[in-house]
């Protein structure tokens, strides 16, 4: 596994990455692979994976190395970063719900901490109400044992930090985060 340049910002790492430095490129994902896996883990895929968001949200975070431009208002990359990827995740989601079913969909994020300043106040509301929307919908449907497991791997706890958080074993973590997902998707399909 490489080595991330802690010596050099995200933007200084743009630079180098937009003129050609390979090894910009691979720090600057390597650095933001966790924003990516903390995003897609807030959807569910019909039909699909984490992984397969995962790997859409790596897509969404290079484009934004190559599209970034530094301005006047101050915005960081990693503002930007989270854009590109939340944009690019919500489409693949889209896409899939329309190729599925008219009533098929993904799930919007549980963490409200994640509304960046790039969204109008519009989007904000439409978010915030889909979320807790959402959070009582799994509250009907999950046990209090998978809603608290889903909760926080959605939130991006890996299943070994929900281990130690619960005091439960990696199969009784797994097994509730596999409940959870057919459950809500079971809910979804309606």
């Amino acid at each position: 596994m490489a080595e991330i340049n802690l010596k050099k910002s995200d933007e200084e790492l743009v630079e180098l990455s937009q003129n050609g430095d390979k090894q910009a490129t691979e720090e600057l994902l390597l650095k933001h692979a966790g924003l990516v896996r903390g995003i897609a883990r807030g959807f569910f895929l019909v039909g699909g994976e984490t992984e397969d968001l995962i790997q859409e949200g790596m897509i969404g975070l290079y484009h934004a190395i190559g599209d970034y431009k530094k301005k006047e208002d101050g915005r960081s990359f990693k503002n930007f970063a989270y854009l590109c990827v939340y944009r690019r995740i919500v489409d693949a989601v889209k896409t899939s719900a329309r190729k599925n079913s008219p009533t098929e969909g993904g799930v919007l994020p549980l963490d409200e901490e994640w509304v960046f300043s790039g969204l109008s106040p519009e989007d904000v509301l439409i978010l915030s109400d889909d979320r807790r929307e959402f959070k009582q919908t799994m509250s009907r449907v999950l046990s209090d044992f998978e809603f608290k497991i889903a909760t926080m791997y959605m939130d991006g706890m890996t299943c070994a930090e929900i281990c130690e958080a619960t005091g439960k074993t990696p199969k009784s973590v797994d097994n509730a985060i596999q409940r959870s997902k057919k459950k809500l998707q079971q809910v979804l399909k309606r």
